[in-house]
């Protein structure tokens, strides 16, 4: 009796490890996640766990020691549960090969049919991600059953699975009582019958431990990829923002030029449609700094077709900076609050200026980036919590930088009442982002940038 339950013990420990090697294939999981495979798929899911259970009948035939090795009929069972009726009969047929050239001839036909049933067990699951709630333990089932009706049909189906795993054990003990153990292999003592009820208890557990443990391991999956999900579409909701104002005045601009200066007006809506032409295609959180400030070449040829000489823009750019990846949409916003709360209450107007150069940090080189204007400035009480007010542009631009970079960035804000204001943001750039040809700044005039050609 010693013996039977050290054994029954290790074959808990290894059916864990087993379960838990597997967890960890990126392929395994990902059959996992589909609740519904292709045949293919499903031949996949069946060979995986054929091939352990081929292995552990070789462990147990050849060294006639190492018994604990022995997981044919529970990995058929799980095959079928997880995959359905054609992985749990292939799994079946597969495991059962080195039993059957052994002698033991009954192992086919009995895993086949365990498969079989686990496929049937799956097909009566209410839901199909049930099956990973399958349980050893059934008092919490039948609470549920008794006292909370609305989860009748759940809790019938924890029962059932339980059940499903106690007859395909008694299917085991009967071939074996019937047949002896010349045809099935089983962990049964003959001459202690009263403690082989070990062994229905051991099955319950070999079969229910890898649900646990694979039904964790692909929560885990799911919720990481609903959070990356939701990542991505709270970046894309904050990297879409675009003043609705902006379009008014740009419209508003483009029908006053109609008449006055038609292809001023031409030009006008030249630049509106790239900058709505790259919101409807951008999919990416990052961009080569290079795209980012034709991006605001057009923003602000727009903006200077309405201020007109009221607007200067400035550009001190360091050209080794151009292939640094950004994240999308990041000096937009800054500019568009430079001009609109810093320039455009200012009488005869003003310049923004942007900057960016690299610089050497502890953790390699960072990209530091500079959007500057000599406007009205901002209150020192409002300076205070601007980053904290939603909706402000600045403050969905260091909501994105905290989402795609953690704490591993800077965002600084310095104003003086009617001198003006400077942003700055640090960010680390690796040094496949750095483009090695080109050295030294350029500082560009706005209105000889602005007037790239066009096509016609």
């Amino acid at each position: 009796m010693d013996n039977q339950l050290i054994v029954l013990m290790i074959k808990l420990a290894a059916a864990a490890s087993i379960a838990s090697i597997l967890s960890r294939s990126s392929h395994f999981l990902g059959l996992l996640l589909r609740e519904e495979r292709t045949t293919v798929e499903g031949l996949q899911l069946a060979g995986m766990i054929s091939a352990f259970c081929v292995a552990g009948s070789f462990v147990r035939l050849s060294t006639r020691s190492y018994v604990a090795a022995e997981m044919s009929m529970e990995g058929s069972l799980l095959a079928g549960i997880i995959g359905g009726y054609i992985p749990g009969l292939v799994t079946g047929v597969l495991a059962s090969l080195p039993a059957l050239f052994a002698g033991e001839y009954l192992a086919m036909p009995l895993y086949a049919a365990v498969g079989v049933m686990g496929g049937l067990l799956r097909d009566l699951a209410p839901r199909a991600e049930e099956v990973w709630r399958i349980s050893p333990f059934f008092d919490l089932s039948l609470w549920r059953l008794i006292f909370h009706p609305e989860d009748r049909i759940r809790s019938l189906f924890q029962i059932a699975g339980l059940i499903a795993i106690v007859l395909a054990e008694l299917m085991r003990y009967t071939v074996w009582q019937l047949f002896g153990g010349r045809m099935i292999f089983t962990l049964y003592d003959p001459a202690r019958g009263w403690a082989n009820a070990a062994v229905f208890i051991t099955t319950i557990f070999t079969v229910s431990l890898p649900i646990k443990i694979w039904g964790s391991a692909r929560n885990e999956r799911l919720l990481e990829s609903k959070e990356r999900l939701l990542v991505q579409a709270r970046l894309s909701a904050l990297s879409s923002q675009i003043n609705p104002h902006f379009l008014f005045n740009t419209l508003n601009t483009v029908g006053s030029l109609i008449r006055t200066d038609p292809e001023k007006a031409r030009q006008v809506v030249y630049r509106l449609s790239n900058i709505l032409r790259r919101l409807l295609r951008k999919t990416d959180n990052f961009a080569p700094l290079r795209e980012e400030l034709a991006f605001i070449d057009d923003y602000l040829s727009i903006e200077m077709a309405r201020f007109g000489h009221k607007l200067r823009v400035v550009k001190e750019i360091d050209e080794r900076t151009l292939d640094c990846q950004v994240p999308a949409m990041l000096l937009q916003p800054l500019v568009e609050n430079s001009i609109r709360h810093g320039l455009a209450h200012k009488i005869g107007g003003g310049s923004v200026r942007i900057e960016s150069r690299l610089e050497e940090a502890d953790r390699g080189r960072k990209l530091v980036l500079a959007v500057a204007d000599d406007g009205v400035g901002i209150e020192e009480e409002r300076l205070r919590s601007i980053l904290a007010q939603p909706g402000i542009g600045v403050s969905n631009v260091n909501e994105r930088l905290q989402v795609l970079f953690g704490s591993n960035y800077s965002l600084s804000i310095t104003s003086r009442e009617g001198e003006g204001t400077r942003t700055v943001i640090e960010l680390p750039v690796q040094e496949t982002m750095v483009a090695t040809a080109g050295k030294g700044t350029a500082s560009v005039d706005s209105p000889a940038d602005m007037n790239r050609k066009e096509p016609k």
